[in-house]
């Protein structure tokens, strides 16, 4: 081979990028997300191939939350240390924490608080509240409840969550196989001592371990020799039983750099040379329908062009889009040259010198490993550029995160179905963009939001006086803070009632008649200021409502206490009636909104969240799906300030 036939070209980044592109759309790579189902004690580290919900409720009975005795609260009501009650034997049950409690009990007594007169008496000094000291169905998590998003990486504390609720198996995205090919005669293994000429090899778990971090399975085969024969063996048996193959070395223009030669006489090489600093040798080519990209033999040389070349092939066999680039704005600490005609990649290290962020070279040798190791950016100077000078602005794609929330939504305020659609889909197709949710009720979210703790809170309070929901109320807490109320949906609220509803519910009615168990939302939920102008306009008392004092913090808990036959009914919406098979008696549709402080209307995660409820065929038809929702102004300004 003559000199000049070394490098195929020296084409410019763009141009390499578009050509590599093409060659892996003939191969037809990748083909499309594989999924595979594992065991979920099995599945650390993996990434959900689809949403994941709890298959039942955690606990998935009323638990005693301490040692002591289960009681009925309403024997205990007029308690006191100067009249103190006794109960009889089948007013109690002696319990240990975590204990069942049984049906015809709603209340724990700390065993210190307890003097039993006998085996079967005790006297009690103080009166118990509801459900006070015990751990309610589903109070954790409740049956059908988003546990994780598609394209979720598992913990270990996700693989509990999951264990709890029964789900065992779960479908994850298979990763693609990847193999790392140390080439070089001068290689030795880490713990040897290096004789001149000798190099210890750990590229290679540099190289795997960057892999494995992408969502590759890597795995490192044992160095080749500088042998021509042996290379063709090794690359011709990776690439049938990988998905993508990594050679390290070999890749420049040395009397012993074979890579270029035997992948020519394997397959096909698309790209030689690229005009980069580091990493200008790399081969981009094509063996047995198989990617196999040999990297130089510099670490940083070899780190970078993977980086380039490979890490969004790894997301998209996962059918996944890669992480976007974390950016910031620096200032040049000095100047930097750059050559003409090449794209150059200067690792920076970066510090906050008063209200201005500092970028300082870190080291440009291609075998200067500590200076990735110490970096915290990159500044890419183009191909057109001959440098920036000292006190220029430039940016800095990181290496590091300045924070790790900037991708995180907080929402706090009223509970909705929707919100698990919303963090799936955000998750799933926004580059990450979690939310944070806190159900406290319409009134908790609307006093977070003049608190500055949110960026948005989920509201359905109704003006009793002007039959308008969410503005009075924004009028006389927030009217202070620019805002804007969007609108997420229009809701059927009702009674929630086992399947086929068996007590013959048709409303409050008959549950004060009957004196029926019912189970309240807390206070300053919409839901529960609808329950009293529903009381109030049947002329009821809460008094006359069997549980008007029992509350839960959610339509889903509410629920899973009816599934679980704890209570009679309870108020809540057809969707969470939906998701747990029971039935539903309509009491009114009511409009559910968003409201956004101006301050975050540009935020691009706030931007995404409104593109997705405004533009998205898939959120609308899984909203539709649950059931009892209408998007008729869904996304629509319905009022600011």
């Amino acid at each position: 081979m003559n000199q000049k036939d070394i490098y195929v070209k020296n084409m410019p980044l763009s141009e390499a990028k578009e050509k590599w592109h093409n060659a892996l759309q003939t191969i037809n790579f990748p083909k499309g997300a594989q999924l595979a189902e594992i065991n979920v004690e099995e599945a650390l580290g993996q990434i959900t191939g689809a949403p994941v919900f709890a298959a039942h409720s955690s606990p998935a009975y009323n638990a005693a939350a301490m040692d002591g005795i289960g009681v009925h609260f309403g024997d205990l009501a007029s308690a006191s240390e100067a009249a103190p009650v006794r109960l009889g034997a089948k007013q109690f049950i002696a319990v240990n924490t975590g204990n069942n409690l049984p049906r015809e009990f709603d209340a724990v007594v700390m065993i210190e608080d307890v003097h039993y007169i006998s085996e079967n008496e005790v006297e009690l000094a103080i009166p118990a509240t509801p459900w006070q000291h015990v751990r309610t169905i589903g109070e954790d998590i409740v049956a059908t409840e988003l546990i994780l998003p598609e394209g979720h990486t598992i913990r270990p504390i996700d693989q509990g969550a999951m264990l709890a609720t029964g789900v065992t198996k779960i479908p994850v995205k298979k990763a693609p196989q990847v193999l790392v090919i140390p080439t070089g005669s001068e290689l030795i293994q880490p713990g040897t001592a290096p004789a001149p000429g000798q190099i210890i090899e750990f590229n290679s778990r540099i190289l795997a371990g960057y892999l494995n971090e992408w969502g590759a399975r890597a795995t490192r085969a044992k160095p080749v020799s500088d042998d021509k024969e042996k290379l063709r063996a090794a690359i011709s048996k990776a690439a049938q039983e990988n998905d993508i193959v990594i050679i390290n070395a070999g890749a420049s223009a040395g009397t012993r750099d074979y890579t270029s030669t035997v992948l020519a006489e394997l397959g096909e090489v698309i790209v030689h040379g690229v005009a980069i600093k580091p990493g200008k040798p790399v081969i981009l080519a094509i063996v047995d329908n198989t990617p196999v990209i040999g990297l130089p033999g510099y670490p940083v040389s070899a780190i970078l062009t993977m980086r380039l070349f490979v890490h969004e092939m790894i997301y998209s066999f996962m059918d996944m889009q890669k992480p976007a680039v974390e950016t910031t704005k620096a200032r040049m600490s000095r100047p930097m040259h750059s050559a003409m005609g090449v794209d150059e990649f200067i690792r920076i290290t970066l510090g906050q010198v008063g209200k201005e962020l500092m970028a300082t070279p870190a080291g440009k040798g291609a075998g200067a490993v500590m200076s990735l190791v110490r970096a915290d950016g990159l500044l890419t100077l183009g191909a057109g550029s001959e440098g920036v000078g000292a006190g220029e602005e430039v940016d800095i794609e990181l290496l590091r995160p300045l924070t790790d929330v900037q991708s995180t939504l907080v929402a706090i305020g009223s509970h909705d179905n929707i919100i698990d659609v919303l963090a799936n889909l955000l998750h799933k197709g926004q580059k990450s963009i979690r939310i944070s949710s806190a159900h406290v009720g319409s009134m908790g979210g609307i006093m977070a939001i003049r608190r500055g703790e949110a960026h948005l809170a989920g509201s359905h309070l109704l003006d009793e006086e002007t039959g308008e929901y969410n503005i009075s109320f924004i009028k006389r807490f927030l009217a202070d803070i620019p805002l804007q109320l969007i609108n997420l949906c229009y809701r059927r609220q009702g009674l929630i009632v086992a399947k086929g509803n068996p007590q013959g519910i048709k409303g409050f009615q008959d549950i004060a008649d009957r004196n029926l168990s019912f189970i309240n939302r807390q206070n300053g939920a919409g839901t529960r200021l609808l329950t009293d102008k529903t009381l109030r306009d049947l002329d009821l008392n809460p008094a006359d409502i069997n549980g008007y004092g029992h509350e839960e913090y959610t339509h889903m808990s509410v629920a899973a206490s009816i599934a679980n036959g704890s209570v009679d009914c309870g108020m809540g919406i057809l969707a969470a009636a939906n998701a747990l098979n029971l039935d539903f008696v309509p009491v009114a549709e009511e409009r559910y909104d968003l409201i956004i402080p101006q301050q975050f209307l540009d935020d691009k995660k706030i931007g995404a969240l409104l593109d997705l409820i405004r533009n998205s065929p898939e959120f609308k038809e899984l909203v539709t799906n649950l059931g009892g929702y209408n998007l008729r102004d869904c996304g629509n300004v319905m009022y600011q300030q």
